[in-house]
């Protein structure tokens, strides 16, 4: 027994080692590629200098960018993709190969010639008069925000790389020309996204799931109320998603009036609400009346709006962090420094191709965190996380606030989680009211489960409270662990930037 004991033992120890060399061979080939790209963004900077004198200047500003955009993609991909790996409609597979060609069309087709140089306009560049103190500047912030992003990424943090480029912005203004630099109102609304951007992304994602649960999965005839119910959230999808890629996506390359965006959400609703219907219908007739067989309903419109966050987020959110980079390349090639720059195509391809290739490399693990290790998906909130996503940017953008995509999708999925606990709570409270009632139902595993008998019920009720009275349906580390990398993104990046930009000043 004893010899069998530490033979197993000895096993274990193999198959650990085992798959400890396989992670350390991993890594070093994404490492490896990672330092090819660099290399290769080197070469394509050379060929990209207007004849200027500072042209090591361009091709270090370029690596610097091209880092960035490979933190991108490891990091702030992963919101738009999570919920669909984690609820199964998509292989992970799948999903950075929809995400790595969404993004970059999105970037490349949508992401505009013309972009904010000092993200969020918290610095006015003419109290920065000098050039070259803004070259470094810029490329302080830069270098910080790709630093901080690598480092939320390393501990499985997934934070706003927006917030990090307006901290290594801020950071670099302050060192460079002082406080008085900074547009402290502009700064103060950032910081009230922090709390807006989840809290108001959580309570549509939980509203639209507490709609599904009482409408469509507490029925009894669950499909009936699915054929009725789920061509309508799928056209609401649809209608959420059209304006967000015209206010978000393409608000770059088409800015269309109120009464044009309007049209467009009905129209939408309508088309889609008129296709998706029959094919429920039709779906519906040929499944068993249960839970998962509604969940499998959402799945097509789960894989669309994944794709559709990625090319959004690729329009919107990228050529803000390369934004810095922007600034770097304008006041090399064409000596100006203005609040707003042409952002040329080699920007924007070096950009998308980062982004894909850190989102292939590095992306899954924030995936995976955002899909299953936060709180267990299934597709039904997955698409209310989807949902929510598209509905509270568009929110936020009517109202004029800053919000973060990420903060946004993530706090959506906490929203679920957290609604998932209360109603379980509440259910378990309710049946440890009336314990010896013939007909009282105990929740297992989230499920309500009708007992058979008196004493039955005693049993499945007293195993059901002391189970869920344990049990946490959001970790609470993971949930630490987001909020604190939230709250310390722009001043963790400020203050690293503000280091950078002194030690580029010594040298």
């Amino acid at each position: 027994m004893t010899k069998k004991t530490s033979l197993d033992k000895d096993l274990k120890r193999i198959v650990q080692l085992e798959r400890a060399t396989a992670t350390v061979g991993k890594n070093n080939i994404n490492l490896a590629i990672s330092i090819l790209f660099l290399i290769g963004v080197v070469i394509f900077a050379t060929f990209q200098n207007n004849g200027s004198e500072n042209n090591t200047l361009l091709i270090v500003a370029a690596v610097i960018g091209g880092y960035m955009a490979l933190n991108i993609g490891a990091n702030d991909v992963a919101n738009n993709v999570g919920p669909a790996v984690g609820s199964k409609a998509i292989t992970l597979f799948g999903a950075l190969i929809i995400a790595a060609i969404f993004e970059s069309a999105g970037a490349i087709i949508a992401g505009g010639d013309v972009v904010t140089t000092i993200s969020k306009d918290i610095i006015d560049p003419k109290i920065i008069a000098d050039k070259e103190i803004f070259i470094w500047a810029m490329m302080s912030a830069l270098l910080a925000a790709a630093v901080w992003v690598n480092v939320a990424t390393y501990i499985g943090a997934p934070v706003s790389t927006t917030h990090a480029v307006v901290g290594g912005v801020l950071g670099a203004g302050v060192a460079a020309a002082g406080v008085t630099a900074v547009n402290w109102p502009v700064m103060l609304k950032i910081a009230a996204s922090w709390v807006i951007s989840p809290v108001l992304g959580g309570v549509i994602a939980a509203c639209f799931l507490a709609f599904a649960k009482y409408f469509i999965l507490y029925k009894e005839n669950k499909l009936a109320a699915a054929q009725r119910w789920v061509p309508v959230l799928v056209g609401i999808l649809a209608s959420a998603f059209s304006v967000y890629l015209v206010m978000k996506g393409l608000k770059k390359v088409w800015q269309p009036d109120t009464a044009i965006i309007a049209m467009i959400a009905a129209g939408a609703f309508l088309i889609v609400y008129a296709t998706v219907r029959p094919v429920v219908i039709n779906a519906a007739a040929n499944m068993p009346n249960k839970r998962k067989s509604v969940s499998d309903l959402f799945t097509i419109p789960l894989i669309c709006a994944a794709a559709l966050l990625s090319f959004a987020h690729g329009a919107n959110d990228v050529a803000n962090a390369i934004g810095p980079l922007a600034a770097i390349a304008s006041a090399i090639n064409i000596g100006t420094i203005a609040a707003k720059v042409t952002l040329p195509i080699w920007i924007l391809i070096i950009g998308a191709v980062g982004i894909s290739i850190g989102l292939l490399l590095f992306g899954p693990k924030v995936i995976e965190i955002v899909g299953e290790k936060i709180t267990k998906l299934n597709r039904v909130r997955a698409f209310c996380i989807a949902l929510s996503a598209a509905i509270t940017v568009i929110i936020a953008s009517t109202l004029g606030l800053p919000v973060s995509s990420t903060h946004i999708a993530v706090g959506a999925v906490f929203g679920v989680g957290f609604l998932r606990e209360l109603l379980v709570n509440r259910n378990t409270s309710i049946s440890k009211e009336n314990p010896h009632e013939t007909t009282s139902s105990a929740i297992v595993n989230g499920q309500i489960r009708e007992p058979e008998s008196e004493t039955s019920s005693k049993i499945i009720y007293n195993k059901a409270v002391m189970k869920n009275q344990k049990r946490k349906l959001i970790r609470r580390s993971h949930l630490i662990t987001i909020v604190a990398a939230w709250v310390i993104t722009v001043p963790a990046a400020a203050i690293l930037s503000g280091l950078i930009f002194f030690i580029l000043q010594k040298l």
